[in-house]
């Protein structure tokens, strides 16, 4: 499973576009995964021939699982793996090493359980914050205490361990060694079934799927799986549920401290346990009853980009100290600029030039003097971050928001970011984006000003310290000051801006004097030597 986005963890394989036996080339599309920053297509690093499969589709696994195996031009499925992780599980090699075989003894359903099983124990193992832990820990301790044993020679599951992400691996098998039988003699390191930790219980089919966030949550409150009503693809049990079911275990509970359902700590954050120092979430001693729909009513369930975006969004309001501004803006010497060049621009580059290009110079260049605002807020510490990567939300036909980030904006004028813009929002209308561009933003523009807004207030794209809204721009009187001295009443373009900002980062002072340099920028430059 790659990177897709700093703070992604985990993904869900949503198609694979290749079947064991199938060719592909390098750089053709492999599979689409589903993350809580993008929907992807994945193309294959190299070229050859599809071997096994070992995520189904449907599947949610961390960063850095094995999800296939390619071999060279021609070469044959693998023998002792199998076309879709279900085969897999059916079929076990001797406990000698000899051909493979079905086990007769287990049915496919165990089977797959069991492997499911498998792959659960040794994830909990490289995670920290397994329910070993929680077990040596008072409850609401910090995971990853020092001192948990190393995983066992040989504890891979079939997904295979995470790599090049600075966690822990699982080690991998002896080459040639062989596997017993399933339901046979455990493998050397392994603990049998019924030492296992409450974080891999017996699996009962796809319900029963649990990411590491899951587990360690089931784990440190010491809920039971099967008692948790799964809302996931297939019935996947999501945080959602388990915070939820924390939540009803009411004040004198273990869920005592628990979060409301749907929230679950940093945005793009894998766990409650990376909280920074003070921004734990508040306690709650109830929980809202559940809206039930009536007959009339219609239901519509959440789409995975929809689902992301709602975490998303409850967590970085639960992170950061939401704070807004706001500035209103005389975007006349704007007019006077784009009005001249706007056919021209349209007929050179196939897109029309809106407020937004003159808008995103005006704070990048505002952000060199201000720069506090460009940053993230790190354990007791800001970290001010040295370029300028400036993320543009778009909206998808009104299913969700992406947000691709244009890299180093401090060094392209405003034909370059205009440019630079509309093909990142019409590469993610169509699915186009790639790792990169949705990577490494460190502050974000939401332009709703085409439907005519007043104003907005946006919510902070984590873990950036600030967010700016474009409303709408209309014509209104303004005054001014007349050339003969007195003042005058005229018709000028004027619209606001609006910033949400985390008082962790600033106070007030600082982020009013920062918008007031954009709005400033924005009424005074000389926009025509731009183009």
């Amino acid at each position: 499973m790659p990177q897709l986005g700093e703070t992604v963890t985990e993904g869900t394989i949503t198609k694979w576009h290749k079947q064991v036996g199938d060719t592909v080339a390098e750089d053709e599309v492999l599979f689409e995964v589903s993350t809580d920053k993008v929907d992807s297509e994945v193309p294959s690093p190299v070229s050859g021939t599809v071997t096994e499969i070992l995520v189904p589709e449907g599947e949610t696994v961390s960063v850095g699982s094995k999800l296939a195996v390619i071999g060279a031009p021609g070469d044959a499925p693998s023998p002792n793996g199998a076309t879709t992780a279900e085969a897999s599980a059916d079929l076990a090699p001797t406990a000698k090493g000899g051909e493979p075989e079905t086990n007769e003894a287990v049915s496919p359903e165990q089977a797959r359980a069991m492997a499911s099983e498998e792959r659960l124990a040794s994830e909990a193992s490289e995670e920290k914050g397994t329910a070993a832990e929680a077990k040596t820990e008072p409850l609401g301790a910090a995971a990853g205490t020092a001192g948990l044993p190393e995983p066992a020679a040989g504890a891979a599951g079939a997904v295979g361990g995470r790599r090049g992400q600075g966690l822990a691996s699982s080690q991998a098998p002896t080459p040639g060694a062989a596997k017993p039988p399933l339901g046979g003699p455990a493998r050397p390191g392994a603990r049998p079934a019924d030492q296992r930790p409450p974080s891999a219980p017996s699996q009962a089919g796809p319900s029963r799927l649990l990411s590491p966030v899951v587990r360690r949550l089931i784990a440190e409150h010491g809920l039971d799986p099967a008692q948790i009503v799964g809302s996931g693809a297939g019935g996947r049990v999501t945080r959602d549920d388990v915070l939820a079911a924390i939540s009803r275990q009411g004040p004198d509970g273990n869920g005592a401290g628990a979060l409301p359902a749907g929230a679950t700590g940093l945005a793009g954050s894998a766990d409650l346990a990376e909280l920074p120092a003070g921004a734990q979430a508040p306690k709650v001693t109830s929980s809202t009853p559940t809206p039930q729909a009536g007959e009339r009513d219609t239901v519509l369930p959440f789409t995975n980009i929809r689902r992301r975006t709602a975490e998303h969004m409850v967590r970085s309001k639960q992170t950061s100290a939401h704070t807004m501004v706001a500035v209103e803006v005389d975007y006349s010497v704007v007019e006077k600029a784009r009005l001249p060049e706007r056919e021209r621009f349209k007929a050179a580059n196939g897109f029309s030039l809106t407020y937004l290009p003159f808008i995103a110079r005006a704070v990048v260049d505002a952000l060199a003097e201000w720069p506090h605002l460009n940053s993230s807020v790190g354990e007791d510490e800001l970290i001010v971050h040295g370029d300028v990567n400036l993320g543009i939300a778009v909206d998808l036909d009104f299913e969700g928001l992406l947000v691709p980030v244009v890299h180093r904006a401090e060094e392209k004028r405003l034909v370059a970011l205009a440019r630079e813009m509309a093909d990142l929002a019409s590469r993610a209308r169509s699915k186009r984006l790639t790792m990169d561009d949705i990577s490494g933003g460190t502050f974000t523009l939401t332009n709703a000003g085409g439907f005519g807004t007043f104003l907005t207030v946006p919510v902070i794209n984590q873990p950036q310290v600030a967010i700016l809204s474009t409303d709408g721009v209309r014509k209104r009187p303004v005054a001014v000051e007349m050339p003969d001295g007195p003042d005058g009443i005229v018709v000028h373009p004027v619209g606001n801006l609006v910033m949400s900002w985390d008082h962790r980062a600033v106070d007030g002072a600082y982020a009013a004097a920062f918008l007031a340099k954009v709005r400033d920028l924005l009424q005074t430059r000389d926009w025509s030597a731009e183009f």
